[in-house]
């Protein structure tokens, strides 16, 4: 569908409903009998100082594992690229358009964190730092390690813990997985918690624990995805014989 873009300035009128001025209304909206609108809300907060150095910390550790070295040069270009995939993989249509690091919405500064920290966890690039201390979305950063086998403290590989325990007498084997909170931690880490417990351990490294989904639970194995289904048609199968 082919769309036409304007601009308008946001105001409420007195019993609360959202209009949206237009300095000039299209002749488009007449000859093309428009009726309805799609509306996006821009953001009118700009990046903080705190996303902009979050950015280039991110930024910088992808130049250097990619050239082999970290200088202004490699970082600009590294940053040219992102931006470019950012734009194309996560923005919408009618939202690509270059922005700049100095002055862009905290929103979109936000997302681009997450992407940057995504593509590390991804394509496993060494850090510096804790990426969770980069994280403008703790929840999303999780999901990320949870899908990639990454210790969501410190980056080793990975095992999945039940945050929601399966419970003492029940078959992890048999029991649906989809639903229950968890977190991918490495052995030292999964030992910590073991330790102090789940609430005092998430409050040490500001974690986050993700509801297990079908992605997760056929990366792990767990019953309630692809493996789980395959299980259940075969008891279902099994049954039917014994019947």
């Amino acid at each position: 569908m082919i769309q036409e873009q304007i601009t308008g300035k946001v105001e409420i009128d007195g019993e609360g409903r959202l209009v949206i001025v237009c300095e000039k209304t299209p002749q488009t909206v007449f000859t093309r009998d428009i009726r309805t609108a799609l509306v996006i809300l821009e953001d009118g907060r700009k990046i903080s100082p705190e996303q902009r150095r979050k950015c280039y910390a991110l930024l910088g550790e992808i130049a250097e594992y990619i050239n082999g070295w970290r200088n202004e040069a490699t970082v600009e270009e590294t940053k040219r690229l992102m931006k470019m995939e950012f734009m194309l993989k996560r923005m919408e249509s009618m939202e690509r358009r270059l922005f700049s690091l100095a002055n862009v919405d905290v929103t979109t500064a936000r997302h681009f964190i997450d992407f940057l920290i995504e593509f590390i966890i991804e394509n496993g690039v060494p850090t510096t730092f804790p990426l969770i201390d980069k994280c403008e979305d703790i929840e999303h950063y999780v999901y990320v390690c949870l899908l990639n086998k990454k210790c969501a403290v410190c980056g080793r590989a990975a095992d999945l813990h039940h945050v929601d325990a399966i419970g003492s007498g029940n078959n992890r084997n048999k029991v649906d997985h989809i639903g229950r909170r968890a977190l991918p931690l490495c052995r030292i880490h999964h030992t910590e918690l073991h330790g102090e417990g789940n609430e005092s351990f998430m409050g040490k490294y500001h974690l986050e624990p993700v509801k297990i989904d079908e992605k997760i639970a056929k990366i792990y194995k767990l019953k309630g995805g692809e493996n789980g289904r395959k299980n259940n048609i075969s008891n279902g199968e099994t049954n039917a014989k014994m019947l």
